[in-house]
C-alpha cells in the first residue's frame, strides 16, 4: 500500500507500519461493504494479535437484565488477582467502539483486561445492542440499564461504592459521556469518573479533524459516514444530547479522563468535551498523544504512547479508589483535574 508523504511524516514509523497492517484488514466500510453483518463477520475471521493478553485473576461472561421489556445484555466481568488486588477497588463499567455497528466482547478484551490488570479494579464489559439491526437509542439504553446493575453489583463484584467508572473508546467513549450525563439528570448512580478514550462527542457539525485526519490514519470520513447513517438509521436527531453529548448540559458532571490522538478524526470534538466541561466547572485531566491515530490505545504491546496512555488511565481510575487500598495505596482520593494534559 502507498502512503503519501504529508501523512507519513505525522505517524512514527511504528504507527505507521501499524496502521497500514491494520487498514489492508479492515473492511472497506460506506464503500465495498456496506452490510454490518458482512463487516462483522470480516473482521471476526482476521488472525488474533501476535501476543498473550494481559493476565487477570478471573474472567466470567454472563448476562444480566436488560432495559425493562427489553433483552438480556452479554456482558464480560474482569476481576483482577487478589494476591495482588486487595481491598475494595474500583468498578469500571466499559463500553467498547466501533462505531455502534461493529465491535464486542472479543474486540475489546486486551483493553478491558489492560484495565483491569493496571488499574487493580472490576472490569464489566457490556455487550450492548448495535446498529443498523438495533439503532439509536437501543445502545444508549442497554449502557444505562449496565450501569444500574453494575452499581448494584459493586459489593459482590469486590467494589468501593465510591469508585464506580465509566469507561469507553470512540462510540463506547461517546456511550460512557451520554450515561454520565443521565445518571445526574436522573437521580441514578454517583459515577467517580468518566473515562473518554477518543470520544465522539458532537456528530452536528463538521470539525476540521474530521478532513484533516480523514484519510491515511485508519478510521477515515467514508467510515464514519457509514457508521452514522447505521446509528441513526431510525430517524435520530444529531444535535441530541443522547447522540452528541458536547451538546448537553455538562454541569454537576464527575471528573473526566480523556484521551486524544493528534491523527485521529475524532480529535477536535474530544478536545472540546474537554474544554467545555472545563468551563462547566467539571475537573478534567487529558492525555494528548500527536502522533497517534484513532485505535492507538488497543496496542500497548506494541505502541510506546499506547502503553503511556494505559498506565494515565489505569491511574486515574485507582485514584477513585479510597485511600489506603491496593488501588490507592495513598492519603486521599484523588481530584484528577488538578494537573495539565499530557502530551505523549
Amino acid at each position: 500500500m502507498t502512503t503519501q508523504p504529508a501523512t507519513e511524516d505525522r505517524l512514527p514509523p511504528e504507527a505507521r507500519q501499524l496502521v497500514d497492517l491494520i487498514t489492508s484488514v479492515f473492511p472497506d466500510l460506506g464503500g465495498t461493504v456496506t452490510d454490518a453483518a458482512q463487516a462483522r463477520r470480516i473482521l471476526s475471521a482476521q488472525p488474533r494479535p501476535p501476543w498473550e493478553p494481559p493476565e487477570v485473576g478471573s474472567v466470567e461472561d454472563r448476562t444480566i437484565p436488560g432495559p425493562e421489556g427489553e433483552p438480556e445484555i452479554p456482558v464480560r466481568i474482569y476481576l483482577p488477582d487478589p494476591a495482588t488486588a486487595r481491598g475494595p477497588r474500583p468498578t469500571v463499567l466499559f463500553l467498547h467502539g466501533g462505531g455502534w455497528v461493529i465491535g464486542d466482547l472479543e474486540s475489546h478484551d486486551n483493553t478491558a483486561r489492560g484495565l483491569c490488570r493496571e488499574a487493580g479494579a472490576a472490569v464489566v464489559a457490556v455487550d450492548y445492542r448495535l446498529a443498523p439491526e438495533h439503532p439509536f437509542p437501543a445502545g444508549v439504553r442497554d449502557a444505562y440499564a449496565a450501569l444500574c446493575w453494575t452499581a448494584a453489583h459493586v459489593a459482590e463484584l469486590g467494589g468501593d461504592p465510591g469508585a464506580l467508572v465509566v469507561a469507553g473508546d470512540s462510540a463506547g467513549g461517546n456511550l460512557s459521556a451520554v450515561i454520565a450525563q443521565q445518571a445526574r439528570d436522573e437521580g441514578g448512580p454517583a459515577v467517580a469518573l468518566q473515562l473518554l478514550i477518543y470520544p465522539a462527542t458532537d456528530m452536528s457539525r463538521p470539525w476540521p479533524s474530521l478532513q484533516r485526519n480523514g484519510s491515511g490514519f485508519f478510521l477515515s470520513l467514508t467510515h464514519m459516514k457509514w457508521f452514522g447513517q447505521q446509528y441513526l438509521a431510525a430517524g435520530g436527531d444529531p444535535a441530541d444530547p443522547r447522540i452528541s453529548p458536547l451538546l448537553g448540559e455538562l454541569s454537576g458532571l464527575p471528573p473526566a479522563h480523556i484521551v486524544t490522538a493528534g491523527c485521529d478524526p475524532l480529535c477536535d470534538e474530544g478536545l472540546a468535551y474537554a474544554e467545555r466541561l472545563r468551563e462547566a466547572g467539571v475537573p478534567v485531566t487529558e492525555a494528548h498523544f500527536p502522533q497517534m491515530f484513532h485505535g492507538f490505545f488497543g496496542f500497548p504491546q506494541a505502541l510506546a504512547d499506547a502503553r503511556a496512555a494505559l498506565e494515565g488511565a489505569a491511574a486515574a481510575i485507582a485514584g477513585t479508589a479510597a485511600p489506603g487500598t491496593a488501588a490507592n495505596p495513598g492519603n486521599d482520593r484523588k481530584n484528577f483535574g488538578e494537573s495539565g494534559g499530557l502530551t505523549g
